[in-house]
């Protein structure tokens, strides 16, 4: 049952805001979906007893997460998952804000897509959602769409999904015209003539196993050409599933010349390497796929350090028939939404992945990148928050989990860091404190 009360006290937690890097025992009061105040001893004389106050218990409170980069089925394939189902796994893995993918059939390529994703999420979810708007019609690298009638709709980020656009004069005009109105874009670093038909990461490990690979370079070879692009046309680029240690050096390099390129990875390649595909476990078949685990050291000094700047779930549902097929015929994906801050949590826990960067990286730095006001705890900003218990152990089982689709390699491990209570603008929405 949502909280629908209009003021609520949140006492004795540990508040972190990762944009000014407070991280102080206090105390935060929403009234109207807002943040209204927050300190310590708030409360010292008292609460009016008409408030509702969840005592935190010294647990964490930081702002509800802002994730990136979520596919869901709806339109066209609910049996995967719909707005509805990834709205109620996103409360449940403290997600409050999200981006939808623009692959869902019909593609969201022009303004009616972009209408009907907010218009349905405002009807069905109880988290926030925003649309993805594609960068080519129909996600087919031919035709450039009307990226300025999307984004006037409310489309706050274009990518071409998992469809990468080899043409590079193609890409320069949609570079060049996105610039006009300091549209965001993110795109997918692969070279299609390495990595076309492949299902894992080139290594002595896939060639023991007999699996079609992919080097490393795909991803750098194509980073290279967007990271030119972009010197040449001035574009917003987010280099979007960065995978490999070697694309780290040009990711380097743009930023030290100043230009606008950010990179987004996604949790499962925090966590996990290609040895956790194991016996061919299908449910650790991802695109981009597992690398070594040198990559994976890589990628969370990349976090830590800043030069990654956005963490995403990734989440791609995908049903038991996609999965349960040899590995070479399964679907690509897993769902995200709820193990994204879990599985940071664990890192953070086993002293890989620094909390405020890991906190940063899914809050404050998305919602600067996509205009959001969420994000952050300050005075007059949106009440979305997460309360988390950073000690609370338990097992991923992913019978579980609330995506109508369960399609998780995290399944079966011991993950320490809970969600607790997310709070959408000042409205519960999911609850586990009696659990």
């Amino acid at each position: 049952m949502l909280n629908q009360t209009k003021k609520l006290a949140i006492s004795n937690a540990r508040l972190i805001d990762p944009k000014s890097g407070m991280d102080m025992h206090g105390d935060l009061l929403i009234e109207d979906g807002l943040i209204a105040s927050f300190g310590d001893n708030l409360f010292a004389e008292g609460l009016n007893p008409d408030i509702e106050n969840i005592d935190a218990n010294g647990m964490i409170l930081a702002p509800g997460l802002i994730d990136m980069r979520v596919v869901t089925g709806e339109p066209g394939a609910e049996h995967k998952e719909t707005l509805a189902s990834a709205g109620l796994a996103a409360a449940a893995g403290g997600v409050t804000s999200m981006v939808v993918m623009p692959q869902t059939n019909p593609v969201i390529d022009d303004i009616s897509l972009v209408d009907f994703i907010n218009r349905r999420a405002r009807e069905t979810s109880p988290v926030n959602v925003y649309a993805a708007g594609a960068l080519t019609k129909n996600l087919a690298c031919k035709d450039m769409t009307e990226l300025g009638l999307m984004s006037e709709a409310g489309a706050l980020l274009f990518s071409n999904g998992d469809a990468p656009i080899s043409d590079a004069s193609l890409m320069r005009r949609i570079m060049a015209y996105s610039s006009a109105f300091n549209a965001l874009l993110a795109h997918r670093a692969i070279d299609p003539n390495l990595s076309t038909n492949t299902v894992a990461h080139e290594s002595d490990f896939s060639a023991r196993l007999g699996l079609a690979s992919a080097p490393a370079a795909s991803e750098r070879i194509m980073a290279e050409r967007d990271i030119a692009l972009v010197e040449l046309t001035g574009a917003r680029y987010l280099m979007d599933l960065i995978s490999s240690a070697d694309t780290l050096p040009a990711l380097r390099r743009a930023k030290a010349k100043g230009l606008d390129v950010s990179a987004s990875v996604s949790i499962n390649h925090l966590a996990l390497n290609e040895l956790d595909i194991g016996d061919y476990r299908t449910f650790a078949k991802l695109d981009p796929p597992l690398r070594g685990e040198e990559d994976r050291l890589a990628l969370l000094k990349a976090v830590n350090d800043g030069t990654i700047d956005v963490i995403v779930s990734a989440h791609d549902p995908r049903p038991a028939g996609d999965k349960r097929r040899p590995f070479a015929e399964a679907g690509f994906g897993a769902v995200g939404l709820e193990m994204l801050l879990p599985a940071g949590l664990t890192l953070v826990a086993d002293g890989q992945l620094d909390m405020t960067a890991f906190l940063k990286a899914v809050t404050s730095t998305p919602a600067e990148m996509l205009g959001l006001p969420q994000g952050v705890l300050e005075r007059g900003a949106p009440a979305d928050l997460v309360l988390i218990d950073p000690q609370k152990p338990w097992m991923c089982d992913e019978g579980n989990l609330l995506s109508r689709s369960r399609n998780t390699p995290f399944d079966g491990r011991l993950m320490q860091g809970a969600i607790i209570t997310t709070i959408c603008a000042g409205k519960i929405v999911f609850d586990n404190r009696n659990a």
